[in-house]
């Protein structure tokens, strides 16, 4: 299966707002007993997540996964920082990535592949205020194409 598809539990919608994604990754991560269940249920949120590298391993730090119904007192905190698991090449590769200005590492889907949790990890170059701008008008315009395109095909 290519890097990437799966049963996509969670999107990082704003990944793609703020930041232009220059390379992705497809990392494994250090989960506890009960974190499994919650991501299979769909109860866990990427939007404020971000990646950093520390002391030569990659951790990820705000992704919320809530805790499971039925896990009583073998519950998790739902913020604690996570390990994310990538060959050693991949992390000396984001070592020096990173310390370019304006880079960051992004986490952009959640998704289960051959019963593992997986997540897409991008390299990310922060957008300024008018390349939003501008990307917003470029779907708009998209998006009203499509729409006389559509009501051409119904006249």
């Amino acid at each position: 299966m290519p890097k990437g598809e799966g049963k996509v539990v969670s999107t990082n919608k704003k990944a793609n707002h703020d930041y232009f994604i220059e390379q992705t990754y497809e990392t494994g991560m250090v989960l506890q007993g009960t974190e499994i269940k919650s991501i299979r249920g769909g109860r866990v949120n990427l939007k404020d997540s971000f990646a950093r590298v520390q002391n030569g391993e990659v951790f990820l730090h705000n992704l919320h996964i809530s805790p499971y119904e039925q896990g009583n007192r073998y519950n998790h905190d739902p913020l604690r920082t996570r390990k994310l698991l990538l060959h050693r090449k991949q992390i000396n590769q984001l070592i020096g990535l990173t310390k370019e200005e304006g880079y960051a590492l992004v986490p952009l889907k959640i998704y289960l592949k051959n019963g593992y949790a997986k997540l897409l990890l991008g390299l990310g170059k922060g957008k300024k205020k008018y390349d939003k701008r501008e990307d917003l008008k470029k779907k708009e315009a998209k998006r009203d194409i499509e729409r006389a395109f559509r009501e051409r095909q119904k006249g």
